[in-house]
């Protein structure tokens, strides 16, 4: 009974262990878009230049997206960055493909659950730009359409689940939003990994099970 019993307690020490391995995802990542070099914003994050690829925390692929600059924000949207927590410097600059193009980024976050917020700002057309937002094979946001001149936005998506490694995010003009502008575009991607069951508090409710199965 006592090597039953230690055998099966070595067995859910090592399923511990995988599943602590398997499920905490990387750090997160924050790419800006329409930049190469990285920024360090005003809470001390770093967001990773969106004009790069095959950097050790992933970028762009397939093909290089072409960039914009908003002129400025407008007194609104300097106001909603803040009450969101960016710095409205994220806001200025997009990566941007010409339909039928599609921007296309790859973010190594590792396996687990994710958190995504899209930023934006709109440079040329305002309410006027129309695609789809998709995100690890799957259109998070049909039909979007960017806000006004000089305005920004921020659309959250919650519990994307990465299996691969490999967070997949492609921009892709549709023309079904009845928008006369497809081109596609992001000023900043923020992946954070969503909260799982603290590996510790599963193991300790195994080892308490065990205790209570040897008292019985």
């Amino acid at each position: 009974m006592e090597r039953s019993l230690l055998s099966i307690a070595l067995l859910a020490v090592v399923v511990a262990v995988v599943f602590v391995h398997d499920a905490v995802p990387a750090e997160e990542i924050r790419v800006w878009g329409g930049k190469v070099e990285d920024f360090k914003d005003s809470e001390g994050r770093i967001w990773h230049g969106g004009q790069n690829e095959k950097e050790a925390w992933g970028g762009w692929i397939e093909k290089l997206p072409r960039t914009a600059e908003v002129r400025e924000l407008t007194k609104d949207a300097e106001k909603l960055a803040k009450e969101e927590g960016y710095d409205e410097e994220l806001f200025y600059a997009v990566s941007w493909a010409q339909w039928p193009d599609t921007v296309k980024v790859d973010l190594n976050t590792g396996k687990g659950m994710f958190n995504v917020t899209y930023l934006v700002g709109e440079h040329w057309s305002p309410n006027n730009r129309g695609f789809d937002i998709i995100i690890e094979g799957e259109v998070v946001e049909e039909e979007y359409v960017t806000p006004g001149d000089d305005e920004i936005d921020i659309k959250r998506y919650e519990g994307i689940e990465v299996k691969d490694k490999v967070m997949s995010l492609e921009f892709a003009g549709n023309p079904k939003t009845g928008a006369g502008d497809l081109n596609a575009m992001f000023s900043g991607l923020e992946i954070i990994p969503a909260l799982a069951v603290d590996p510790k508090q599963k193991l300790a409710t195994t080892w308490g099970a065990l205790k209570g199965d040897r008292q019985n």
